[in-house]
């Protein structure tokens, strides 16, 4: 089992920068894939950044340009870079591990989550 920690976000005006951060720990290995996700208030989990064990990575189209990921293998970290916030940006985001990911954002793909870190956009 993997035990992620998520932390950076916060509140942020439209067009504002937030990096969000994720430490693995546990069973971690040299093929986990990691990604990011986040969740509105009555919306459906969406995958927004993965990066494969190899550091091919995978975007949403609405983040594309604005959003980036990496990791830090040393450390078993991995990072969001948020720019150009929007307010549909809003929610919560989550860290998400899994072995032999097939498709990247989708959520059934990984059996490891953090507990999530608020990003809230205002207009």
């Amino acid at each position: 089992q993997v035990q992620l920690v998520e932390s950076g976000g916060g509140s942020v005006q439209s067009g504002g920068s937030l990096r969000l951060s994720c430490a693995a720990s546990g069973h971690t290995g040299r093929a986990l894939s990691m990604a990011w996700f986040r969740q509105a208030p009555g919306k459906e989990r969406e995958g927004v950044a993965a990066i494969t064990p190899d550091g091919d990575k995978t975007y949403v189209e609405s983040v594309k340009g604005r959003f980036y990921i990496s990791k830090d293998n040393g450390e078993n970290t991995v990072y969001l870079q948020m720019n150009n916030l929007r307010p549909e940006d809003t929610a919560m985001y989550h860290c998400a591990t899994g072995y032999l990911v097939a498709s990247h954002l989708d959520p059934y793909e990984y059996d490891s989550w953090g507990q999530g870190t608020q990003v809230t956009v205002s207009s």
